[in-house]
C-alpha cells in the first residue's frame, strides 16, 4: 500500500526527525560518559552517570524505537520497499542492532548509575564496565552515522527478492 504524499512527508518528517536526535542523544550521552570516566571531580563524575541513565532511558531509547517504528512504516507505505534495496535493508539492520545493543547495555547504565548515585566512585570504581559503556556509545554513533550516509547515497543495487519480482512481473506481463 503506497501512503498519500501527506502521510508521507509527515512519516518523513518523524523518521529523520527521530534519526537525527537520535545522533545528537547518543552524543550527548557519549559526552558525560567521557566526562564520567576522565573527570577528577568527584561531583562531576557522581552528576553524570545518573544523567546518562535518564539520557538513554527516557531521550535515546524512545527515539530509537521511533526511528525503527517510522522507517519500516516508510519502507512498507513507498516504493522503496522493505526488502528491495540493499541500503533499506542495511539501515533496518542497522537500526534493530543499535535497538538490541542498546536494550542490553541498559542494566549495565542503570547499575553504574545507582553506584554513583550512593557513594563516589574512585577512578578505579567499575572501571570495566565505565569503559564498556562508553566504548558502546563511541561505537553506536559511529553505526548510526552509516544509515545517515545511505539515506543521503541511496547506493544502487536491489536485493534478490527486488529482481525475482520485477523478473516475475516482466515474464506475467502479456507480449502484445
Amino acid at each position: 500500500m503506497i501512503m498519500t504524499p501527506g502521510l508521507r512527508k509527515f512519516t518523513l518528517t518523524v523518521h529523520v526527525t527521530s534519526s537525527v536526535g537520535t545522533l545528537g542523544a547518543v552524543a550527548g550521552f557519549l559526552a558525560l560518559a567521557v566526562a564520567g570516566l576522565a573527570s577528577e571531580d568527584s561531583q562531576m563524575v557522581r552528576a553524570a552517570y545518573p544523567a546518562m541513565e535518564l539520557t538513554a532511558r527516557y531521550i535515546v531509547l524512545p527515539l530509537v524505537l521511533a526511528s525503527l517504528l517510522t522507517g519500516i512504516v516508510q519502507s512498507l507505505g513507498t516504493p522503496w520497499g522493505l526488502f528491495r534495496h540493499y541500503w533499506v535493508l542495511t539501515k533496518l539492520l542497522l537500526n534493530v542492532l543499535v535497538t538490541i545493543v542498546l536494550l542490553l547495555q541498559m542494566d549495565g547504565i542503570s547499575y553504574v548509575a545507582g553506584v554513583a548515585a550512593e557513594t563516589t566512585l574512585s577512578s578505579t570504581d567499575l572501571l570495566g564496565l565505565r569503559r564498556s559503556i562508553r566504548t558502546h556509545a563511541t561505537g553506536g554513533l559511529l553505526v548510526l552515522l552509516v544509515p545517515v550516509v545511505l539515506s543521503l547515497y541511496k547506493p544502487r543495487g536491489m536485493t534478490r527478492y527486488r529482481w525475482r519480482k520485477q523478473h516475475e512481473r516482466s515474464t506475467a506481463a502479456p507480449q502484445p
